[in-house]
């Protein structure tokens, strides 16, 4: 097949772009001709919370061309002109946020005019995490652009029923487990890169820091006292996309001592050090679809905390890779506590061995070739 992917990839950053990018890498390994039209403008910065859209790491091998202004109507025709022209056989539509629906619907729109490929979108969030009024006003002109969808959890795939005016062919398939962020390496390895003590039990809190995630419940969580006066350390790895200020008010408000701050965009080549040197892995959100750091620790095989939201408990079987929670602090510290006082985590970990081969990036690229079929 000719396989066309619209979405963000290098030299863009963040894990949207890494997925779409092996994404790719799984087709052209299966023999499919396939390359990305990624953007020219992602967001106007103004738009934009981090510090930078741009990745300071090296290309991968594939076909990148930037070519879409997210906000230019004039350039969404000429790229929809471009892309009919080399005929593809299917366009991928990665979509994640209302914001790119006037963009993405529009292309679509002009491509089917001129071409006869299949619009598929591929559906990481279809209603925002953060939800706002324009995910009512916008998403329908991007969902009823496309022949069908492909999602990433169930949850996801329920909410494009809310925005069709008939219904489509779909198909989901979890999120693939990340492979592409280095070696699994030792604890005192990791903790020494990192300047850690070995001897501490960690936890990790990684990503890009915003309100759904739920770093606030986390730290009332390591409040408790069963956890605030023990070994149990908090390790706390991303870049603030909400305001730090609250987060570190709370830190002191709470007398939290047992806490490390990586407040920074972590590198690709950096995230194995990160997750090596946990004990487990916690995701306290209070809303979620999938979520990448999930298959990240499944690659890493770290045990896992989740709240019981989105499509995060699908992934994760409760006592058996981990612990799925209500996203109260209560629970998450109960679960924390759990966690360090049982003999589970070997036990987890033989068992995240298999669980993992469910997840394999093959997976999803036969059940999308089913979808077209």
């Amino acid at each position: 097949m000719k396989i066309v992917l619209v979405g963000t990839a290098f030299p863009y950053r963040g894990g949207l772009a890494a997925f779409n990018e092996r994404l790719a890498i799984e087709f052209q390994k299966e023999g499919e001709d396939i390359s990305i039209e990624t953007f020219t403008l992602q967001y106007p910065n103004f738009l934009f919370p981090g510090k930078t859209q741009y990745s300071n790491g090296t290309a991968p091998d594939l076909k990148i061309n930037r070519s879409v202004h997210s906000v230019n109507p004039f350039n969404w025709r000429k790229t929809a002109k471009a892309i009919a022209k080399q005929n593809p056989d299917v366009v991928i539509f990665a979509y994640w946020m209302s914001f790119m629906a006037p963009c993405f619907g529009t292309i679509a729109r002009v491509l089917k005019r001129r071409c006869n490929a299949k619009c598929i979108g591929l559906i990481h969030n279809m209603i925002a995490h953060e939800p706002s009024i324009l995910d009512k006003i916008l998403a329908p002109y991007f969902v009823n652009a496309m022949d069908g969808f492909f999602t990433l959890s169930q949850s996801v795939f329920k909410e494009i029923e809310l925005f069709e005016r008939k219904p489509k062919p779909k198909s989901w398939s979890p999120h693939p487990i990340y492979d592409t962020y280095g070696a699994l390496i030792s604890k005192e390895q990791a903790c020494r890169h990192l300047g850690l003590n070995p001897d501490k039990r960690y936890i990790l809190f990684f990503g890009f820091i915003r309100e759904y995630k739920g770093l606030d419940l986390l730290l009332h969580a390591m409040a408790n006292e069963r956890i605030k006066f023990s070994n149990i350390h908090l390790l706390v790895a991303g870049e603030f996309y909400s305001n730090e200020e609250k987060y570190k008010k709370l830190t002191e408000h709470l007398g939290i001592q047992n806490i490390t701050w990586f407040s920074e965009y972590i590198p690709d080549n950096e995230v194995n050090n990160y997750f090596c040197a946990a004990d487990v892995i916690v995701q306290p959100y209070k809303s979620a679809t999938q979520s990448g750091v999930t298959q990240v620790g499944y690659h890493f095989e770290k045990p896992m905390i989740v709240t019981n939201v989105g499509g995060l408990a699908e992934i994760i079987p409760d006592e058996k890779v981990g612990y799925v929670v209500e996203p109260n602090s209560h629970a998450l510290a109960n679960a924390i506590v759990k966690f360090f006082a049982s003999d589970n985590a070997i036990k987890m970990t033989e068992n995240i061995r298999d669980e993992k081969k469910k997840y394999a990036w093959n997976i999803l690229t036969e059940k999308f070739r089913a979808l077209l079929k």
